[in-house]
């Protein structure tokens, strides 16, 4: 049996475990100057709140200081509401693009699919069996085929056709759907459509796809059969933010598996999935975790 990785490690943990009860993440991006750990690290101390993981990344590039600190507030430390507001003088003098979360919280998500199912299947069972600790509060497709899945695991299935001549109708909706629903995420589950640009802006920083391919190769439709004719001896799969640019945003999670000359892409495909469902759920957690950070069209990932 292969060795899990750290990162396999820790998204495993907090499926099974979910967050420290209490647990709050401050995550900081800044220009890289000194003193902002100390600054950070001094505050929360100052505040009666303990440390239980830190992490810092300086992109040498870009001049840049990104930072992810989980904590617990102690007996004596103030409400998250004051703890916002006497963070901010300390963020004002670092120019620091900062946000404050309560990781115990349940984000509420909507999961979008089309005829494959394999994805949402997965999804559902980790949040059926408790591993995925968020409230899912609608499934949409723009097909009828997950309807029976989806309504036995008592979820409503809200079922939006698409008319090939005219889809901005259906994408309006699909944003009304989302918006009722104050969905926190969106998670396209092998949903088989173009995003608009409108689409891509309404759902900004917190919309996760997978992709059926290693990006950056393969964009597009049939990612499987376009490597079986080029001979790859490596499949794999991309979950990555969404943006105006076709399978272009952010990546936050790859895997990939070996294949063999001797597999036609009907193989691929079967193989593939498997690799679909593992990088989908860890990218899920990581920005449930709040692990994830934006760097221009790259990630920074704690995890």
């Amino acid at each position: 049996m292969a060795k899990a990785t750290n990162r396999e490690t820790q998204a495993l943990s907090y499926l099974q475990n979910g967050p420290a009860p209490g647990s709050l993440v401050l995550m900081v991006q800044c220009p890289d100057v000194k003193g902002v750990v100390a600054a950070v690290a001094g505050y929360l101390a100052a505040q009666d709140c303990s440390i239980s993981e830190s992490h810092q990344f300086n992109d040498a590039g870009s001049g840049q200081f990104f930072m992810r600190v989980a904590f617990r507030p102690g007996a004596a430390a103030p409400s998250i509401d004051h703890l916002e507001a006497s963070f901010t003088p300390i963020a004002a003098q670092y120019g620091m693009e900062w946000s404050l979360h309560d990781i115990g919280s349940r984000p509420r998500v909507v999961i979008a699919v089309s005829k494959f199912g394999h994805c949402l299947f997965d999804l559902l069972h980790r949040w059926r069996t408790g591993l995925l600790k968020v409230d899912i509060v609608a499934v949409i497709s723009n097909h009828d085929d997950m309807r029976s899945f989806t309504e036995w695991c008592g979820l409503p299935y809200i079922h939006l056709p698409v008319d090939p001549a005219d889809k901005t109708a259906q994408q309006t909706r699909f944003i009304e759907v989302v918006e009722e629903c104050r969905a926190d995420v969106v998670i396209l589950a092998r949903y088989m459509q173009i995003l608009s640009p409108q689409m891509c802006e309404a759902l900004l920083g917190k919309c996760i796809n997978i992709h059926h391919s290693f990006l950056p190769s393969f964009k597009g439709a049939r990612p499987y059969h376009q490597a079986h004719g080029r001979g790859v001896k490596i499949i794999g799969a991309t979950a990555h933010y969404v943006t105006t640019d076709l399978d272009e945003g952010p990546i936050i999670e790859q895997g990939v598996e070996r294949v063999s000359h001797a597999l036609g892409p009907e193989a691929l495909v079967n193989t593939g999935r498997d690799i679909e469902c593992a990088v989908l759920a860890r990218a899920v957690t990581w920005h449930l975790e709040r692990r994830v950070m934006l760097n221009g069209n790259r990630t920074v990932v704690f995890a």
